[in-house]
C-alpha cells in the first residue's frame, strides 16, 4: 500500500541508512519524530504550511537545494516516477537545438519534485526499450503541439531566462545554469514568442541579452563570479552548448553547465577553480570535453572522475526507479590445464550514452553468446539507471561477462600514454585514493570484477587500487605501443594482477589475431599461456568477433580457450600460485542446513535477492559448508549478507563463525563475528591449509531467517 505523508514543515533532514542499494529514508517531522519508509512506497508528500509552493496536483515544488542527496550516492534520491509519465518525441516535433535545451531544462525542474516528463531525443534504439525496462506507463504529447507539455507544468515555472547566441553560443549554458537554480526556462526571443502564442506569457526574470561577453572564458567567468557559489558542487555539467541531453539532471540538481577547454590556459585555470571546489570520492563531472585526454586528465588531477554522457537521456526518470541491481550468477569454471587462455574485451562502456543507445543495438547481434566476450559497462549506471544494468544482466548469456570501463567509477586517466603524462601522480596516492574508494563501492553495486585502465598506472597507483578495491579480480592496462617493446604484466600486493591489453583498441579481427599470435606461436604446451586484447566496439561487435574462434584454433589447434574475464583472472592467479576465488571451481560441492532455496545459491557469484541462500526455518540459525575437493592455502573469506543483495539491513546475519577443515570432521575457527551490521564481511586470515570451509550462523536476520547472499573463499595451490 502506498503511503501518504502530511508534513507540517519543510523536509529538513533525510538520512540514508547504510545499504548497498539506498532506498530507505528517515523523514523528520515538526515534532522531532522520525518516520522510516522505503522511498518506493511513498506516493506523495504534501505540506500543510502554505507558504511553500504547491503544484496543481498537490505536490510541494522542490527547489534545487532541497533534494535528498546522500553523501554516498552520485545522484539525488528522487521519488518514484508518477503513475503516468508525459512523453514527447522531440525529433518528431522538429524542435530546434534551443527548444530542446528548454524542454530538457523543464524536464529537470519538474522531475525533481517527482518524475513526470520523459523526452525522446536520440532514437538510436527503439523508443520503447528503456521505458519498458523501467516499467513506465507513458502518455504521449502530440508532436504537433509540443508546447502543450510546457503548459501542463507551467505552474512550476517562475519565469524565463532570456538569452541570445548572437555574441556567443555559451550563453545557452549560462542560461541553463541560472534556470535550474531559480525554476526558470532558458529561452531565446523566438522561443518566448512561441510560448506567448501558446498562451504562456511568463515574466522575464533574468535578461542576458544585454551582456557583451564574446568568449567562453568571459561567459563562464561571469557564471563563476555570479552563480557558482549558489550551484551545488557535487556535479559539474561539461557540455557543448547545442547539446541538450543531460540538462534534465543538471537543472534538477542546480548544477553549473560549462564548456571549457583545458588546452586553453585561461579556460583551464577557470575550470581548475571549479574542480578545486569539488570533493574527490563523492563528486564528478558529467558530459564531455572539447578534447578527450586534456579534459579527462584535468578532472583526474583533482581526484575526480568524468561520466561521459553528452547524449544520455532522461536521467531524472531512470535514476528514480531505484531498484537494486540484480547481478547474474557467475558460471563455474573447469580445471586449469596447459592451454592458451584468451580474453577479448569490447571497448567504450565507460560512456553511459553508449550503454543506453549503441550497446542496446549491438547486444542484439546474433553472434553474441557464441563465444565468451567481455563487455565494458559503466558502474555509474547503478545510480543513473540500475534497471539498465538489470536489462543487460537479464539478457546476458553465460558467455557475456560485464567489466568496468576506464578506469573504475567514471572515466579517470591515471596516465596518458599518448602524451606521456601522469595525472593523479602524487607519491602518497592521496589524489587517486578517494577515486579508488568510490570505485570499490560502485563495483560492488554493479557486480563488476575487472577494470580496464586507460592507460597505465604507476607503482603507487597500483597499490591504491589493491588497497582500496578488494572486489577486483584484476586490471587491464593499455599497450598503445608508444614505448620501446611492450608493457609487461605485474602483480600488486601479491594478489592483484595488472595485465596489458595486447592489442588495445584494435579495429579488426585480423589485428587481434595477429597480436595474439605473437605469443601463441611460442606455445609449448608445458604450462598455461595467457593472452588478452580489446576491440573497438565501433569496428568489431559479436558478429565479427565470432570469427576469432576459428582463427585462434587454426593457430594452435585444440589449445585455445576463449574465456570470460573473471575466469581468465582466476586461471591466471591459479597458474601463478596467487590467491583466487576458489568458489568459482566447477568441482566445488555445497551442502547446508535445511534450506528454502538451492544450497548452490550460497556461492554462485551473485548476492542479489532471488539468488541468495535462505534457511528453511525461522529459528535464526543455519550453516553452509563448501568442499573444494582439494587442499588449498586459504587466506581470505568474504560473506555478503542480505543487504548486499538489496534487502533491509536488519536481515543481515548478526552472529556467525567461519571454520576450516582438512577432513570435514576436525574444524578450526578462523573468524568469529558478533553483532554484525555490515552488508559485507571481508576478512584476510593467516594462510591455513584446508579443503573445507563452513559458515555457521547462530543469530540471523530480524525475521529469524538466515540469508547468505554469497560466500567467496580465496586460496592458492
Amino acid at each position: 500500500m502506498k503511503k501518504l505523508f502530511l508534513l507540517s514543515i519543510l523536509l529538513v533532514g533525510v538520512v540514508q541508512l547504510v545499504a548497498q542499494q539506498p532506498t530507505t529514508m528517515l523523514m523528520k517531522l515538526a515534532n522531532g519524530g522520525l518516520i522510516r519508509t522505503d522511498v518506493n512506497e511513498v506516493e506523495k508528500i504534501t505540506f500543510s504550511d502554505t507558504t511553500y509552493n504547491v503544484n496543481s496536483t498537490g505536490y510541494r515544488i522542490l527547489e534545487s537545494d532541497e533534494l535528498c542527496w546522500p553523501d554516498d550516492r552520485l545522484l539525488p534520491l528522487f521519488l518514484p516516477p508518477a503513475v503516468s509519465v508525459r512523453s514527447l518525441d522531440m525529433n518528431a516535433a522538429k524542435l530546434s537545438d534551443e527548444e530542446r535545451v528548454m524542454f530538457c531544462t523543464l524536464q529537470g525542474i519538474v522531475n525533481r519534485t517527482r518524475p513526470r516528463i520523459l523526452l525522446y531525443n536520440h532514437n538510436e534504439e527503439p523508443q520503447s526499450t528503456w521505458p519498458t525496462a523501467h516499467n513506465l506507463r507513458t502518455v504521449a504529447t502530440s508532436s504537433n503541439a509540443p508546447y502543450g507539455l510546457v503548459k501542463q507544468f507551467k505552474d512550476e515555472i517562475r519565469g524565463l531566462v532570456l538569452y541570445s547566441k548572437e555574441r556567443s553560443s555559451h550563453y545557452s549554458n549560462l542560461a541553463v545554469t541560472i534556470a535550474g537554480l531559480d525554476r526558470l526556462l532558458p529561452v531565446t526571443a523566438a522561443i518566448q514568442e512561441k510560448l506567448v502564442a501558446n498562451g504562456m506569457d511568463f515574466p522575464i526574470v533574468e535578461d542576458l541579452t544585454s551582456l557583451t561577453m564574446t568568449t567562453a572564458f568571459s561567459v563562464y567567468t561571469y557564471l563563476y563570479n555570479n552563480y557558482w557559489s549558489r550551484c551545488n558542487h557535487r556535479l559539474l555539467i561539461s557540455l557543448r552548448p547545442n547539446i541538450p541531453y543531460v540538462h534534465d539532471i543538471g537543472a534538477a540538481c542546480g548544477s553549473a553547465c560549462v564548456w571549457l577547454d583545458p588546452q586553453n590556459s585561461n579556460e583551464r585555470a577557470l575550470l581548475d577553480k571549479m574542480l578545486k571546489d569539488m570533493t574527490p570520492g563523492r563528486d564528478f563531472v558529467l558530459g564531455w570535453y572539447p578534447e578527450e585526454r586534456s579534459g579527462v586528465g584535468e578532472a583526474t588531477k583533482y581526484g575526480l572522475s568524468t561520466v561521459p554522457a553528452d547524449f544520455f537521456e532522461n536521467t531524472t526518470v531512470y535514476s528514480a526507479v531505484n531498484n537494486p541491481v540484480k547481478i547474474a550468477p557467475v558460471p563455474k569454471r573447469p580445471k586449469l590445464e596447459n592451454k592458451i587462455y584468451a580474453a577479448v574485451y569490447i571497448s567504450d562502456g565507460d560512456n553511459i550514452q553508449y550503454c543506453q543507445h549503441a550497446m542496446a543495438k549491438i547486444f542484439e547481434q546474433s553472434g553474441r553468446g557464441q563465444m565468451a566476450l567481455n563487455w565494458t559497462i559503466s558502474p555509474a549506471l547503478a545510480d543513473f539507471s540500475p534497471m539498465m544494468l538489470n536489462y543487460y544482466y537479464r539478457k546476458a548469456t553465460t558467455n557475456d561477462c560485464f567489466v568496468s570501463g576506464p578506469s573504475g567509477m567514471g572515466y579517470a586517466m591515471p596516465y596518458d600514454a599518448h602524451n606521456s603524462r601522469y595525472y593523479a601522480s602524487s607519491t602518497s596516492g592521496k589524489v587517486i585514493t578517494p577515486y579508488a574508494q568510490l570505485t570499490q563501492r560502485y563495483l560492488e553495486k554493479s557486480g563488476l570484477r575487472v577494470i580496464t585502465i586507460w592507460d597505465d598506472v604507476s607503482t603507487i597507483q597500483r597499490k591504491v587500487y589493491a588497497d582500496n578495491c578488494p572486489y577486483l579480480y584484476g586490471l587491464t592496462i593499455n599497450d598503445w605501443e608508444r614505448q620501446t617493446g611492450r608493457l609487461t604484466a605485474k602483480v600488486q600486493s601479491s594478489w592483484l594482477p595488472i595485465v596489458p591489453q595486447y592489442p588495445c583498441y584494435a579495429n579488426g579481427v585480423d589485428v587481434i589475431t595477429d597480436f595474439f599470435n605473437r605469443d601463441i606461436k611460442n606455445f609449448k604446451g608445458t604450462e598455461p599461456m595467457f593472452v588478452t586484447g580489446q576491440g573497438t566496439v565501433w569496428d568489431v561487435g559479436p558478429d565479427k568477433l565470432i570469427a576469432l574462434k576459428d582463427r585462434l584454433d587454426a593457430l594452435s589447434p585444440g589449445n585455445v580457450n576463449i574465456v570470460r574475464a573473471d575466469h581468465w583472472y582466476s586461471y591466471y592467479n591459479e597458474a601463478h600460485h596467487l590467491p583466487f576465488n576458489i568458489t568459482l571451481l566447477q568441482d566445488m560441492e555445497i551442502t547446508s542446513s535445511p534450506t528454502k532455496t538451492n544450497a548452490k545459491l550460497a556461492a554462485n557469484g551473485s548476492p542479489s535477492d532471488g539468488y541468495m541462500w535462505v534457511s528453511k526455518t525461522a529459528d535464526g540459525t543455519g550453516w553452509v559448508q563448501l568442499d573444494f575437493k582439494e587442499t588449498y592455502r586459504i587466506s581470505r573469506y568474504v560473506v555478503r549478507h542480505a543487504e548486499a543483495g538489496g534487502l533491509e539491513p536488519g536481515l543481515n546475519s548478526r552472529d556467525f563463525t567461519v571454520e576450516t577443515s582438512l577432513d570435514g570432521e576436525t574444524w578450526t575457527v578462523v573468524g568469529t563475528h558478533l553483532a554484525n551490521i555490515a552488508p559485507v564481511t571481508d576478512v584476510s586470515v593467516t594462510p591455513v591449509e584446508a579443503r573445507f570451509v563452513r559458515v555457521t550462523v547462530t543469530n540471523g536476520g530480524t525475521d529469524g531467517y538466515v540469508r547468505i547472499g554469497d560466500i567467496e573463499v580465496y586460496g592458492a595451490i
